[in-house]
């Protein structure tokens, strides 16, 4: 069983105009005690990802562990711990087949049905959301709440991350339904070292 850090954080390329910026952020971050940090480029061509993951392991692959959105190829060329796929990605089983057994492996799911049967796969942890609103993605799932995120805690045994729309207001309400990290994009933008810091500061 893995352990996962209270706060996984993620940078989403679309957020910032260039590499330098998005490395800034992460960086920030970093100082601001982050561990565990998911690199997500959803727009970018496989050369421009695998560029910007590269850069992203060369400033900061000593200080935490690096997961890979959605591409396990691209996650071994990069030398990332992990990757997280979503449920229109390569599937569990095929991934497993890319990257080995000592990688990282998450699986995002969206409602009870999805977590059951991801929770049957070779993936380390699970996702369960949106919790709340989110403006991350273009067509959201439908919101599970915090009562779904109570209800995915008891579905299965393996770690379970919270995403979607989490705030510093709110993260604690999702650790006390029973997930064990919450995953944020938006609220860890402004001011991201002060913002992570104090994201941990609640999650205590």
């Amino acid at each position: 069983m893995i352990g996962l850090p209270r706060l996984y954080a993620i940078v989403d390329a679309s957020c910032f105009p260039d590499t330098a910026s998005l490395l800034y952020c992460a960086e920030e971050l970093v100082g601001g005690g982050v561990t565990l940090l998911q690199y997500r480029n959803k727009a970018g061509n496989a050369r421009h990802r695998l560029e910007q993951a590269q850069e992203l392991k060369r400033a900061l692959g000593a200080h935490l562990k690096l997961i890979m959105n959605d591409r396990a190829d691209l996650c071994l060329a990069a030398d990332f711990e992990g990757v997280h796929l979503g449920q229109d990605d390569l599937s569990p089983e095929g991934a497993r087949r890319v990257i080995g057994d000592e990688l990282w492996l998450g699986l995002s799911t969206h409602n009870p049905e999805q977590l059951k049967a991801a929770d049957a796969t070779s993936a380390d942890y699970l996702a369960i959301g949106p919790v709340f609103a989110t403006s991350s993605k273009e067509r959201p799932d439908p919101i599970v709440g915090v009562e779904g995120v109570r209800k995915a805690r008891s579905l299965t045994r393996k770690p379970l991350v919270a995403i979607g729309g989490i705030t510093r207001a709110t993260c604690r309400s999702v650790i006390e339904a029973g997930a064990d990290a919450v995953a944020v994009i938006s609220d860890l933008l402004p001011e991201p070292r002060k913002s992570a810091e104090e994201f941990l500061r609640i999650l205590r």
